[in-house]
């Protein structure tokens, strides 16, 4: 028996918060029976609605995938691009989909997911799970440039938070620099736009990094199962690692 808001999550519907709101609206049935009472447990047999649809319960499952350039990454595509979604969908039987975004240009670590509370923590603002970059840059930034990015720099959408930078090394020939940048939050092309922000933009992008795993024995395209180890250490950088802003 579990609680039915947890269902509703690890369906990958919505996040359990979204679901309890669902659940005292009156839009959600167990049995054809509207249920309001947030803490009602279900067991694997009972039918659940939400909004008239029947939720598919499966087991949660969950994956690394090394993304590739020229991907995007999403379930589904308007304009008919490949997807991370598709590389699954012929050799799983369950319905993932990508934790967070990487831009379709960017390549390396995405976790893949039919577990939707679990994906709702990992990228939750409230806590900090590091992502660390490898970035090819044009121009060779300076120390105190890098050390902009340390403290934060201020975009359109607010401030980033403290960031760990690394100079690998630099091509003074052609003016290009690689550079390694640990961040612990997921605002859109962030990477990208705190590069522009110090006048080095971004020619080559890859997530080499997020919390402890990483795309060794992998090649572009492909992924692997994370074993329960891997994805109990994942939710605990999670939620042992509060942020200032939630303390």
């Amino acid at each position: 028996m579990e609680r039915l808001q947890k269902v509703i999550a690890q369906s990958g519907i919505t996040s359990r918060r979204k679901a309890e709101e669902m659940i005292t609206e009156g839009r959600v049935k167990v049995n054809g029976d509207t249920v309001r009472e947030l803490g009602t447990k279900v067991s694997p047999k009972d039918r659940i609605e939400v909004d008239g649809v029947q939720v598919q319960r499966e087991q949660p499952v969950y994956f690394l995938m090394y993304k590739p350039s020229g991907v995007i990454t999403a379930v589904s595509d308007d304009k008919g691009r490949k997807t991370v979604a598709d590389y699954f969908k012929d050799i799983v039987e369950e319905r993932v989909f990508p934790v967070g975004r990487l831009d379709y240009d960017t390549t390396g670590v995405l976790i893949m997911t039919n577990d939707g509370e679990f994906a709702n923590v990992l990228m939750h603002p409230k806590y900090k799970v590091e992502k660390t970059y490898i970035a090819k840059v044009k121009g060779i930034p300076l120390r105190e440039q890098l050390k902009k990015l340390e403290r934060g720099v201020i975009l359109e959408d607010g401030k980033t938070a403290p960031a760990k930078s690394k100079l690998l090394s630099m091509d003074k020939k052609k003016q290009t620099a690689i550079i390694e940048l640990t961040i612990s939050e997921g605002k859109n092309r962030q990477v990208r736009r705190m590069f522009e922000h110090i006048g080095h933009p971004v020619q080559k992008l890859k997530r080499e990094k997020y919390a402890f795993l990483d795309v060794k024995g992998l090649n572009p395209g492909e992924f692997r199962e994370l074993t329960p180890h891997e994805v109990k250490l994942l939710r605990n950088a999670a939620v042992t690692q509060p942020s200032k802003k939630g303390r």
